[in-house]
Parts: structure tokens; sequence; C-alpha cells
């Protein structure tokens, strides 16, 4: 069973105190159960971003340790480890996130990577090739 959608309006009452407000939406009965479509063309609804500070965290520290050691403050990796207070292999898997594909780093700093995505399976070995990247982490482009 479907009803179709009535044209969106609001309506004001004399005083200004009482608004009230149509939406355009469709209702569909499917197994016993009622759904609420958007209009068609509306662009369907999705919960706002949510950065995940863990990520966010992990991605700057990455690029941060990656600008100490290209600039000679640290000449190898251990050293950085050892000044940093983090264990050498830890400071490795950090440094893999800046060859993350330029568009996974932009959703992870904005929120929009999917919610499922947790740092440390970004820290497991991912495949070099920007597309692979996507693939396994199923993130779209």
């Amino acid at each position: 069973m479907t009803t179709s959608p009535q044209a969106s309006k609001a309506i004001i009452s004399q005083d200004g105190r009482t608004a009230m407000v149509s939406i355009a939406v469709s209702f569909l009965q499917r197994a016993g159960r009622k759904q609420i479509l958007s209009p068609a063309g509306a662009a369907p609804w999705s919960p706002a971003p949510r950065i995940d500070s863990a990520l966010v965290k992990a991605v700057v520290r990455a690029h941060r340790w990656r600008q100490m050691i290209e600039s000679g403050k640290y000449p190898s990796s251990a050293e950085l480890a050892k000044a940093e207070k983090v264990n050498d292999s830890y400071l490795s898997r950090i440094l893999r996130l800046t060859l993350l594909a330029p568009d996974i780093i932009e959703a992870i700093l904005t929120g929009r990577q999917p919610t499922t995505l947790q740092l440390d399976e970004l820290l497991k070995p991912l495949p070099t090739a920007w597309s692979q990247q996507r693939s396994k982490l199923c993130i779209p482009q």
C-alpha cells in the first residue's frame, strides 16, 4: 500500500505563535511494516558527519612525524620513536598512514569515513594503489 505525497507547505497562525508544517512524504507498507519514503528527486537523509578523533590524531601524527624525519630533525625512525617515547614498530605503522589516498585522508578529517572504520584496521598493511585501499576499507570514490 502506498499513499501519494502531499505538497510541502507551512501555515502560521494569525497570532504568530503556532506553525503547522506539512512535508511531502510517501508511506509504503511492506511485510506489515510502514516505511516513510522521501519524495522523488529529494536527496536521502543521512546523519551528520562524525569525526573520529583517534583516526584524525593518527593521521596528523603520521604527517608530523614524516615531516620531522624528512627535515632531518631525526635521522631515523628509531631515533624519532625514542624521542616520542613510542615503540618503533608503532611509529612505522603510523607513518604508513601518509601513504593513504588523499580522498581517504579527507574523509577521515571531515568525518565522512565509514562508521565501521577503526584505527587498528588502518594500521594493518594496506595496498599502495589508492583504488585498492578504497576497496579494502570500503570507502566509495
